[in-house]
């Protein structure tokens, strides 16, 4: 605990809260801090979800913003599966009968190979053995035979690989063979990229996402129909786990009954195994910075607007949209009294300028973000979208609250996965969204 303080006091003592505007060099350590290893991505294996509030605590308590929950916290309960042990992967090829004799490749978790969300715990094979994984042939989808061989091959305690394209149509196969492909003790699929994410729930069954290009490299070495693996993961299901939003308010100067709100979610995908974490630096912690350049303009006296403005940083949004939920159905503040919502997230490009999610559904409103574009071109272009339950605005636009989604287009493309880092991202709109923003809340 006092190890945590440290850094984490060191992260924030010297920022300039004071700046009338956003301040570049506070968002990037912002966006550092939150994506630093310290804080094990975020997420719910060794508390990283709880060191990211605790230094949103500290940052909203610093700027002045009045608690809304005590503590600025609003706990709810999740259910998620994590992966806080080994995560281990090594394909062996070069004598398949012999597999002692042969060689072996240690793949890397996070670059080579992730868990499927919903991954089970398993051990398959050992320092002098090795599980086959068979392909799965495509014909076993229009071919009975096919169908047949597959359904009476025995899986020698070994598993199976899919195709990414092919996992929607495991469902179209008769129920019998879609029961003995879940029986296989472990279950592989081929993907074009790595693409993490989380999962409620926990099959009885170990599953792995591998890059195809890496199978092809290794496992097509081998002379037989089968490659040899040997795998071990840990995986733990997390009942009602406590996680948090932290909620903060200012006051409005002639109308504090109606409120602006400002939402980014601060969490992310946490660890995988011992060695892989997932950063989070563009998703969230470019929204979550933006949400507190927001909260220390909004804090100086000078530029206090007529409405009180509320700023939401959610948790559990990579686990389903859950802390937003629970906000929505739990309300702080009486969403009939919401005047306006922006969500914020994934805000670390924008070379092509952003994306509005219900630019289409609040078209009058859209309108008069564009204007103030094309007037002072705070970013190259704003773009509308309908309706979309990608973010934290969702169930605050089903219970009838106005309300956008932004976020940037262009630059890098890092996401969900180990590679999205603070140091890769170039904010190129940071500062038009900002000010933009600014002047769009102010036209309410």
């Amino acid at each position: 605990m006092a190890t945590g303080r440290r850094w984490l006091l060191l992260g924030i003592g010297c920022l300039p809260f004071g700046a009338l505007a956003q301040d570049m060099a506070r968002a990037r350590q912002t966006i550092a801090t939150l994506a630093a290893p310290q804080m094990h991505g975020r997420g719910y294996v060794r508390g990283g979800d709880r060191r990211a509030a605790a230094y949103l605590r500290q940052r909203f308590q610093q700027l002045g913003l009045q608690p809304l929950a005590p503590d600025y916290t609003q706990s709810f309960p999740l259910d998620v599966n994590t992966f806080p042990g080994k995560l281990q992967l090594e394909l062996r090829f070069g004598m398949l009968r012999f597999p002692m004799l042969g060689r072996s490749r240690q793949l890397q978790p996070g670059k080579e190979f992730i868990a499927a969300p919903e991954s089970g715990s398993g051990k398959i094979g050992g320092p002098f053995s090795a599980a086959p994984v068979i392909r799965l042939d495509t014909l076993v989808f229009t071919d009975a035979a096919a169908q047949q061989r597959l359904l009476k091959r025995p899986w020698y305690g070994g598993g199976v690989a899919i195709r990414s394209a092919d996992v929607p149509r495991l469902a179209t196969l008769p129920l019998p063979l879609q029961q003995h492909l879940d029986s296989a003790a472990l279950r592989f699929t081929l993907v074009p990229k790595l693409t993490a994410s989380l999962a409620p729930t926990q099959a009885g069954q170990v599953r792995l996402d591998i890059l195809e290009s890496v199978w092809q490299k290794y496992a097509a070495k081998q002379d037989d129909l089968a490659a040899q693996v040997a795998v071990r993961v840990d995986a733990e299901l997390k009942h009602d786990y406590q996680t948090q939003n932290l909620i903060g308010i200012l006051p409005g100067t002639t109308q504090p009954d109606s409120f602006l709100v400002v939402t980014a979610h601060y969490d992310h995908l946490g660890t995988m195994g011992r060695r892989a974490y997932f950063p989070g630096a563009n998703d969230n912690a470019s929204g979550t910075a933006m949400l507190l350049e927001l909260a220390t303009y909004y804090a100086r006296p000078e530029n206090r607007p007529a409405y009180s403005v509320v700023f939401i940083a959610f948790g559990g949004e990579e686990a389903g949209l859950v802390g937003s939920r629970y906000f929505v159905q739990h309300p702080l503040v009486p969403l009939p009294r919401i005047r306006f919502l922006l969500n914020l997230d994934l805000l670390g490009t924008g070379e092509e300028g952003i994306t509005v999610v219900n630019g289409r559904v609040l078209p009058d409103a859209f309108q008069r973000l564009q204007q103030l574009n094309e007037a002072e071109h705070f970013v190259p272009s704003v773009a509308a979208r309908g309706k979309a339950a990608n973010s934290d605005h969702y169930y605050f636009t089903e219970s009838g609250v106005p309300a956008f989604f932004l976020y940037t287009r262009g630059g890098p493309t890092a996401y969900h996965n180990v590679h999205d880092q603070a140091a890769a991202l170039p904010l190129t709109a940071f500062s038009g969204v900002f000010r933009l923003i600014i002047r769009f809340l102010a036209s309410f």
